[in-house]
């Protein structure tokens, strides 16, 4: 793990840098498209994120859904929220959660 001196923005940049450029390489048959597969992101960020101490957090507040990067040691966290669509469709409410 890195040391406590850097702050969650340089762990970050550094973590930014390793991660390098992303792209569609996942194909939709149905539409003909090409998208980008978060479960592929998750596997590659997941161990460096732990090499450099940070955490990711989705949580839903409010009918919010919060992206929170935390720094492990510090509790310093960055975060952004997305608003949830006023749904009741289960279904639909479940799509816009895995959407955000």
């Amino acid at each position: 793990m890195e040391s406590n001196n850097k702050t969650i923005y340089t762990k970050l940049a550094e973590l930014k840098k390793e991660v390098g450029k992303m792209s569609k390489d996942s194909k939709n048959p149905f539409f003909n498209s090409k998208y980008f597969d978060i479960n592929q992101l998750l596997e590659h960020i997941e161990p460096l994120c732990q090499k450099h101490g940070l955490l990711i957090l989705q949580p839903i507040i409010n009918k919010e859904v919060i992206s929170k990067v935390i720094e492990i040691e510090t509790g310093d966290e960055v975060f952004s929220s997305l608003e949830l669509p006023n749904l009741t469709d289960p279904q639909k409410i479940g799509s816009a959660i895995t959407y955000y």
